[in-house]
């Protein structure tokens, strides 16, 4: 049995693991030959932690477990205290760009908020309303006002004015409206009215299209766009360490969707932008911030298109030359994850039968043996060496611990011999190296 395991995390790992992706909770109990870069990591945490800021560039071939990587982050920073969010990098949003895509990546980062008591995102609404009560406890100490007195109509203004002196003290740029829009939930959340508290919520999560509709709804001059949502994603960071927390991580996977961004000016934008979040946090500008970004090797180190291609990025990002596969640093900003070795793959699959044993309350017949076996069948099918992902494993693992269990005499062997390797990476990475840039 793996201790402490809740059925809701053993549901969450097996389903998600079924389906090719990487569970939102759980993914401590099924993590296995990642201790050094998890130390480091947390090494890290404890810096971000003391007021510095950092950037991690996590690295690896698809279905290397990047996203595993940056989901167990997550759990690790939400027990430091942290607030984290977590967002891809698709076709439709990216750093920079003037059309709406880097606002549909800011809201992506809003909706996934997530603190320890709601691991699973969607907090913002639950900070700030933590923020709020704190402002008016605050509020009523000062000015010797009992707690349930302050929230009436008559204290009103004296709670606005906390809220507004407490926001411009906490940010730089846009700070005026973010904190117009905070007074405004407050009104909304005081006065039980839902429409307020809902548009506020909205302006914050980036989800105003128009200045006029804001200005219609919540009185504010300006809206978040794909020029200020950087700013606002500081002013956030300040606003969580304000209340407490030990600071603000980001996580965006799936940056091989810059890579393919078609123009080479826009795709430049981006990586600018990357180094310039990247110099604010090696160089002291922002504090308690981190930020990690998960790629592949073709992301970071292709000269025509990845991050190489960007001559500042590539001077910060060049390996240690140092470094071997024997020999690691973990401190520097990229990180390559190495891949699983079969005897780590071993002990992953025993512990997904036990997850998956206490999820379904059952007791499997399949014995350290029978493991071996099947591994031994994956890895010695042809094409296994070039194709075979540990992602690709653990779901025909699971398939087969599926099957067995709905049909209790099937023969195991014929199942491990009917396994068949496929390529499952993206093929379109060796046709954008042909395109002609824009």
């Amino acid at each position: 049995m793996i201790d402490n395991i809740k059925p809701k995390e053993a549901t969450s790992i097996i389903n998600s693991l079924v389906s090719g992706v990487v569970p939102k909770i759980g993914v401590q109990h099924i993590t296995v030959g990642r201790s050094e870069e998890i130390n480091a990591f947390i090494s890290a945490l404890e810096d971000v932690k003391n007021g510095h800021s950092m950037a991690k560039f996590w690295i690896g071939d698809f279905g290397s477990g990047k996203s595993f990587m940056l989901h167990l982050l997550n759990t690790v920073a939400l027990k430091q205290k942290f607030v984290v969010s977590n967002a891809d990098f698709t076709p439709d949003n990216r750093l920079y760009s003037n059309d709406g895509k880097s606002v549909i990546l800011y809201s992506a980062i809003m909706d996934n908020i997530a603190i320890q008591t709601k691991p699973e995102g969607g907090a913002l609404q639950t900070l700030l309303e933590k923020w709020i009560e704190q402002v008016i406890a605050k509020t009523a100490e000062d000015h010797r006002i009992s707690l349930s007195d302050i929230r009436n109509d008559q204290y009103l203004g004296l709670i606005q004015n906390a809220i507004m002196k407490t926001v411009s003290e906490i940010t730089e740029v846009g700070g005026f409206d973010f904190g117009s829009v905070i007074v405004k939930y407050y009104e909304g959340y005081i006065k039980g009215d839902e429409l307020l508290r809902r548009n506020a919520l909205k302006w914050l999560k980036g989800e105003y299209k128009t200045k006029t509709e804001a200005r219609q709804d919540l009185g504010v001059r300006e809206i978040i766009n794909d020029s200020n949502f950087y700013d606002m994603l500081k002013n956030f960071c300040k606003f969580f360490v304000s209340m407490g927390y030990s600071g603000f991580m980001i996580n965006l996977d799936e940056a091989i969707n810059l890579y393919k961004i078609s123009t080479a000016a826009a795709r430049e934008k981006n990586y600018e932008k990357i180094l310039s979040i990247y110099n604010d946090c090696f160089q002291g500008k922002i504090s308690n911030l981190f930020i990690n970004f998960a790629g592949t090797k073709e992301f970071l180190e292709n000269e025509r298109r990845g991050l190489f291609s960007y001559q500042a990025l590539k001077s910060r990002l060049e390996t240690n030359k140092f470094e071997t596969l024997e020999i690691r640093d973990f401190a520097q900003p990229v990180i390559k994850l190495t891949p699983l070795d079969h005897n780590e793959i071993f002990v992953l699959l025993k512990k997904l039968k036990l997850i998956f044993d206490f999820n379904y309350k059952t007791e499997l017949n399949i014995s350290d043996d029978e493991i071996f076996a099947f591994m031994e069948e994956m890895f010695n099918k042809p094409g296994a060496s070039e194709f075979l992902t540990p992602r690709e494993v653990i779901r025909d693992f699971l398939n087969i611990l599926n099957i067995i269990r709905q049909n209790p005499t099937v023969d195991k062997k014929q199942l491990f011999g009917d396994i068949e390797i496929s390529d499952e990476r993206p093929n379109d990475l060796v046709l954008l190296d042909s395109i002609e840039e824009i």
